[in-house]
């Protein structure tokens, strides 16, 4: 069953101490791999841990790809996601409770470009109207999930990447002055 272990890691390439995302979770960080008996079957499983929920997960290390865990965004994808903040907001006009739904499903996607489809959709500027509570809801999850894995990637803090965030979205709207 060691072997098993093995193969496993190497498949999927987690090792500890590497950052990763889980789609509905965000960005965590291996602790290591154990072995967990289920109802009488050996189970090879990463641990995980979320520190900002204060939680740990067990992920099955067969499973780990079919669920979507997935290392951190390269940086041609975080140079896409943040251009894809500076473009124009895309809000079809359906009703809000389908919008809502597709937005959470961009979010718990785990796609960072389809994260910052929603912040940029969701995004208003201090002239625009107040956000709903569920907009605001919404705008703050994809924002976050966004910050924290800019930050794991560029290796700085969550203040720093929100304020990167920021200047982009920024950016975004110096461009629609001009």
């Amino acid at each position: 069953m060691l072997n098993s272990s093995a193969t496993a890691t190497a498949s999927t390439s987690f090792r500890p101490g590497d950052h990763i995302v889980y789609p509905a979770h965000g960005v965590g960080r291996v602790m290591g791999v154990e072995q967990q008996s289920v109802a009488g079957i050996s189970l090879d499983v990463f641990v995980i841990s979320f520190e900002q929920d204060k939680m740990t997960l067990r992920v099955p290390t067969t499973k780990a790809k079919s669920c979507g865990m997935r290392a951190l965004a390269s940086a041609e994808v975080v140079t896409d996601a943040l251009k894809t903040l500076q473009g124009r907001a895309r809000i079809k006009r359906t009703m809000w409770s389908r919008r809502a739904q597709e937005y959470e499903a961009k979010i718990n996607s785990g796609d960072l470009v389809s994260i910052a489809e929603v912040v940029r959709d969701l995004h208003r500027g201090s002239d625009q109207p107040e956000q709903s509570y569920s907009e605001r809801q919404l705008y703050e999850s994809a924002l976050d999930r966004m910050a924290r894995e800019l930050a794991a990637v560029e290796k700085v803090d969550r203040e720093a990447a929100l304020e990167k965030l920021s200047a982009s979205l920024a950016s975004k709207k110096q461009a629609a002055a001009a």
